[in-house]
């Protein structure tokens, strides 16, 4: 590991002593493919009105790359979700991929639309023994559906979640999840959401939306601090340029490349490294990306338990659990949340 206390960019007046950072990340995300079957306003890459941004980042991550960057992180066994700013239904024989990350011992997570969630879709990515499945919804009226997401598709979507779960049956993964994104055109029906699918699914997710660098609407009520997601996710994009953050979908903060130099060595690198220096010691001027952002606040969670559900909450996201579905809910898949599940997984405790 390397020691970048005494780099000529730390100003020894500040007194830095680097927080420690593990050899390999926990959570990586890959964007496989970097293409998308909607256009969704509130989507800072597919929602862009500069197109020739976006053309820049489209693209495909090949076989043979992605197998060498799964080979790069195998060691950490980390959980993987095989998308960043692209569709991951549209990965090219996206079942066979899942296999070569449960085959590497990687715990997989899937974010949709749901638009190719087809019945088949549905077989082949459970029988590859995906662990999560989360479909964005964003709307209970199907008029509101197309302010959100630009397409009259509300009724196939729940339809194809539906099946989604009767492929499940009564096995206990995957994890079966809905997520509903807070935004002025659909504000007004957060409560009938929650209300028409917590008990239907095994977690429902809202959250608010993240606009020009910030999360507008998430209040903040203590003293910032360094971003957690920094020593613990590496957003890869498929030509294997990495990232500080999952929100950058035009990659403004690439601190190098998991192709050509490895991922211990990007992930421990001193491009890396100067971020996380700049946030420990407060410049977070020095990190343009970072200046505003208020991002680092949606790590800290409350938890309730009322009707069945443990409802956990920060200033940017609620998770409503099923208890009675939470051994599905375990390992990789708990990222930073640590709540006691030992009693909540017996329903009779």
């Amino acid at each position: 590991m390397s020691d970048w206390s005494k780099a000529d960019w730390v100003d020894p007046a500040l007194g830095w002593v680097p927080k420690p950072v593990d050899r390999l990340p926990k959570r990586v995300l890959i964007d496989f493919a970097t293409r998308c079957n909607l256009r969704c306003p509130m989507c800072p890459v597919w929602g862009s009105d500069d197109q020739e941004a976006i053309d820049k980042v489209k693209g495909l991550l090949s076989v043979e790359n992605a197998r060498r960057i799964l080979d790069e992180v195998a060691a950490a066994t980390p959980l993987v979700q095989p998308v960043l700013y692209g569709e991951p239904l549209l990965i090219p024989d996206v079942a066979e991929r899942i296999r070569d990350m449960k085959s590497r011992g990687m715990t997989v997570a899937i974010n949709t639309n749901g638009v190719a969630l087809s019945a088949q879709m549905a077989r082949d990515i459970i029988a590859a023994g995906v662990d999560s499945i989360f479909v964005s919804l964003d709307a209970v009226d199907p008029a509101t559906f197309v302010k959100v997401r630009g397409v009259d598709k509300l009724e196939a979507i729940e339809a194809n979640i539906l099946r989604l779960l009767a492929e499940r049956g009564r096995r206990s993964s995957p994890r079966v999840g809905v997520s509903f994104t807070i935004t002025d055109a659909n504000r007004a029906e957060t409560d009938a959401f929650v209300e028409r699918w917590c008990g239907v699914i095994d977690c429902l997710r809202t959250g608010l939306v993240f606009q020009d660098g910030t999360f507008p609407d998430m209040a903040v009520d203590k003293e910032r601090e360094t971003c957690p997601a920094l020593y613990s996710t590496m957003p890869v994009h498929h030509d294997g340029s990495v990232t500080i953050c999952c929100l950058d979908g035009f990659r403004e903060t690439t601190v190098g490349n998991i192709l050509e130099e490895g991922a211990e060595a990007v992930w421990n690198g001193e491009a890396f490294a100067k971020v996380r220096y700049y946030h420990e010691t407060g410049q977070w001027e020095k990190v343009p990306f970072c200046t505003n952002c208020n991002g680092w606040l949606w790590h800290d969670f409350d938890e309730e338990i009322r009707d069945g559900l443990l409802i956990r909450r920060s200033p940017q996201m609620t998770y409503y659990n099923r208890i009675d579905r939470l051994e599905n809910w375990q390992g990789p898949l708990l990222g930073n949340h640590s709540p006691d599940l030992g009693a909540l997984r017996d329903p009779t405790a």
